[in-house]
């Protein structure tokens, strides 16, 4: 981990929820970071630590959803920390989004860090069980929109939309949430 990025712990230690979901999936975030021998490897059982980000437009006004390849669902651009992020969330979420996105991306200079935390369970395959992801999400900005392209290895397509559209394909609570914040960290109210 990079001197200036804080411990798994002190990043979930800040972090403020903002609903009863988040408030229980943040404490059981908090359990499993000290409980996990290896909280960012992909082969820990039962949990292990994931980062997605929110990608928007430099003016705010639109955000990327990716239409996830197994999931089969509208999504921010995510996925599994690895070696090379030294074990910092923001780095993973970073990364996450280049590579699904195709385009460079940096921090929001404003919005909390993290912005959301969640809490959900991957479905069984044939080569891993039923698990969950301990995902710590980030508001990014792209430098370019104009370079947006998806890996057809990672999603079926990415694509930028309007708020409004982009909470519409939102199919589940907790990202309607992540995407209000968002929203709401940009004015785009």
């Amino acid at each position: 981990m990079s001197d200036t990025a804080p411990s798994l712990e002190e990043l979930l230690a800040r972090h403020v929820p903002a609903d009863a979901k988040e408030r229980e999936d943040l404490e059981r975030m908090r359990a499993f970071a000290s409980a996990l021998a290896q909280p960012f490897s992909r082969t820990q059982a039962p949990a292990h630590f994931t980062g997605s980000a929110v990608v928007v437009n430099p003016t705010g006004t639109q955000v990327v959803l990716v239409h996830h390849g197994k999931l089969k669902r509208w999504l921010q651009p995510g996925g599994h920390a690895e070696g090379g992020d030294g074990g910092c969330m923001e780095a993973t979420a970073l990364r996450e989004a280049r590579e699904e996105t195709g385009c460079q991306v940096q921090l929001h200079p404003s919005a909390p860090r993290p912005l959301d935390v969640d809490v959900h369970t991957i479905p069984a395959r044939k080569d891993e069980p039923q698990h969950l992801h301990l995902d710590v999400r980030y508001l990014v900005v792209v430098e370019d929109p104009d370079t947006l392209v998806h890996d057809p290895a990672e999603s079926l397509g990415a694509q930028w939309m309007g708020w409004d559209e982009a909470l519409t394909r939102a199919d589940e609570a907790p990202l309607r949430r992540l995407l209000e914040k968002a929203r709401t960290s940009v004015g785009a109210d």
